[in-house]
């Protein structure tokens, strides 16, 4: 992948479920630069993950646009990738038929889907487990199959549901790293959407503060840190907690 990043506008954007329905969210405008890491941290129920199901295509607004670059998000796109909570893998299907399973569909030959799922297997540090069923798989590789799925596509932009919420300290620590660098060095846009300040200061670049109801971005917060983040670290410290009394003042507003 050469291209560095895309330019990412949601454009006064409002959503509802239903015609008369409650409002999700209303006017929310937000803009991430070409290869940033962004977070969007909220409560539940705030519209964050709507919010990103609109960027990856899978729901259409009531009003406003998403664009990428100049084009305007409408449906999904395998430029604009979403890993969920959940790796939603075939279970009765290998590590390396899992991850190409993308490129199958869109009818690549068996020679260059091999390549580039070894490729990318390699990236995501599984190649002992290429031929794994994934059932036998633990809960943190199997998140690494479901990046490697989303990477193979050489996507612009990857969206992140709370991928690693589920996982153990150790694992979500080490994937929280390993994602931020592996879509540092491909040029990848990363929007995350989380409810951990400590996982926004660890992944992001920037981090906003999504809040009320409907939704809106309340605050904005640029993450001014090394590349080698430890969360013990004072500098770490530091920010977690101006982001942490941030949240805690834009919560106490809307209660």
């Amino acid at each position: 992948m050469t291209k560095r990043g895309v330019h990412i506008a949601v454009n006064n954007l409002s959503h509802r479920y239903a015609a008369r329905g409650p409002v999700t969210f209303d006017q929310v405008n937000l803009v991430s630069l070409p290869g940033e890491v962004l977070a969007i941290i909220g409560r539940s129920g705030c519209g964050k993950s709507t919010l990103l199901h609109i960027m990856a295509g899978l729901l259409p607004p009531t009003a406003g646009e998403i664009t990428i670059d100049d084009s305007q998000v409408k449906e999904p796109s395998p430029k604009w990738v979403m890993m969920f909570q959940a790796p939603h893998l075939f279970p009765w299907m290998k590590v390396s038929q899992n991850v190409g399973i993308g490129l199958k569909f869109a009818n690549w030959s068996e020679d260059r889907i091999k390549e580039r799922v070894e490729k990318t297997i390699k990236l995501v540090d599984l190649e002992e487990h290429a031929e794994s069923n994934v059932q036998d798989l633990s809960g943190g590789q199997q998140q690494r199959v479901a990046l490697a799925r989303s990477l193979v596509m050489e996507p612009e932009m990857l969206l992140l549901d709370e991928p690693f919420s589920a996982l153990d300290a150790f694992t979500r620590a080490a994937l929280q790293k390993d994602v931020r660098l592996i879509a540092k060095d491909l040029g990848i846009n990363l929007v995350i959407v989380t409810h951990s300040i400590d996982e926004a200061v660890l992944m992001a670049d920037r981090a906003v503060i999504m809040a009320g109801s409907p939704g809106q971005i309340e605050e904005e917060i640029v993450v001014s840190l090394p590349e080698e983040r430890n969360a013990q670290d004072p500098e770490v410290q530091k920010i977690r907690g101006h982001l942490m009394e941030t949240f805690r003042r834009v919560s106490t507003v809307e209660n």
